[in-house]
């Protein structure tokens, strides 16, 4: 309990909210909490404890209270939900106690997934498998390596989910390569399908936050566990363990988020995620495999009538990027024209300087006058 109140991403949100003190107080704050933790406790217990703290902050208590909100007042609930009262959880109390123990289990079981890889990986390599430093990450590299990582995370959701947990065959070649070659068709997967279909689609719904973790413990894994911890364990050398954490904690919200059906999840973005959600639930085709929608837009596997590129341009409509981006280029073309009219007057006047100071004649002076260009000569 002491590891889990230490941590200090945990510190670190609550200090900014709690106190009036200044960013650079609490980036001291945090560096202290976190080489303290770093020098007092071993990698392993960092990262087990962190993932777990940040699973239980990102997901099961706010699926609760979302359950909580949806079951206590389910007429205010539905009118903020895709399909409206479709979308409510079940009220029997034997089927939720079902649902939640399974999701624990699940939660339990991708923990010790974890803890068994990563201690067996950091014993085969003899060093951590993730970065554990007193030394914080720039944010440059925080940025570049959470988008490599989010782009990992769609491929393998979107490849893993369509084919294997959906029995869609992969493709095959052409017919004419087949027939030369004499490749088999491929076969179509069968029992993953299944198991995903009875546990994760049972009801056919919109799911509920607490469905997030609600599947078969295997498909359980290749779904949810694998895209997540597979491309932080490829870029495990240059790979912070904040950095994880920070994947991780959005991950996590986003899955609670979209798995919520609310219609008031801020963010165009993020209401598309909800939304696309809801359909791969409730479609009657398959389809909405990944999670951003960028490749279900490539494959044409997405469901409904708008896709991402909708959403990306109803998210800069609303920002109003484009009309910020005409007022900066008209601002930055300003301070250009400016500056080249300063430039040219500096040169006038300095070549009108050089040419006073060089008429020298005798012992006297050549001294301009503002109307004559001539100038007078001065004994």
């Amino acid at each position: 309990m002491d590891i889990l109140l230490s941590l200090p991403i945990a510190s670190y949100f609550f200090s900014t909210s709690v106190t009036s003190w200044s960013t650079s107080l609490n980036l001291l704050f945090f560096y202290m909490t976190w080489s303290t933790l770093v020098l007092t406790h071993s990698p392993i217990q960092i990262e087990l404890i962190g993932t777990t703290a940040i699973r239980l902050v990102f997901w099961l208590i706010p699926s609760l209270l979302f359950l909580l909100f949806d079951n206590l007042i389910p007429s205010v609930a539905r009118t903020i939900k895709h399909n409206g009262a479709s979308a409510l959880p079940p009220t029997d109390f034997k089927t939720l106690s079902r649902l939640l123990a399974l999701a624990l289990f699940n939660l339990a079981l991708e923990t010790a997934v974890e803890a068994g890889l990563s201690l067996g990986l950091s014993l085969l390599l003899k060093q951590p498998v993730f970065r554990t430093s007193t030394t914080l990450p720039l944010p440059w590299q925080i940025a570049k390596q959470l988008a490599l990582l989010f782009t990992l995370r769609e491929i393998l959701t979107y490849y893993t989910h369509r084919y294997w947990l959906h029995g869609t065959p992969p493709p095959t070649p052409p017919s004419t390569i087949s027939k030369r070659l004499k490749l088999p068709k491929a076969p179509k997967p069968r029992y993953l399908p299944s198991l995903h279909k009875s546990y994760a689609h049972r009801y056919r719904s919109p799911p509920f936050a607490l469905q997030v973790r609600v599947d078969h413990p295997f498909s359980f894994l290749l779904h949810r566990f694998v895209p997540t911890y597979l491309p932080a364990l490829i870029l495990r050398n240059n790979l912070h363990l904040l950095t994880f954490f920070v994947f991780l904690a959005l991950t996590t919200a986003e899955e609670t988020l979209s798995h919520s059906s609310y219609t008031i999840i801020p963010g165009v973005i993020m209401g598309g995620i909800t939304r696309r959600t809801c359909m791969h639930y409730t479609g009657r085709k398959p389809g909405n495999y990944g999670t951003w929608g960028m490749l279900d837009w490539v494959h044409g596997t997405g469901l409904g009538k708008r896709d991402v590129w909708d959403d990306v341009r109803d998210e800069a409509s609303k920002h109003q990027l484009r009309e910020r981006g005409e007022d900066l280029v008209d601002d930055a073309g300003g301070k250009v024209e400016k500056a080249l009219r300063r430039s040219k007057r500096n040169l006038n006047r300095s070549k009108s300087g050089k040419r006073g100071m060089s008429n020298k004649r005798g012992k006297g002076w050549m001294v301009e006058d503002e109307d004559d260009s001539e100038g007078d000569w001065v004994p």
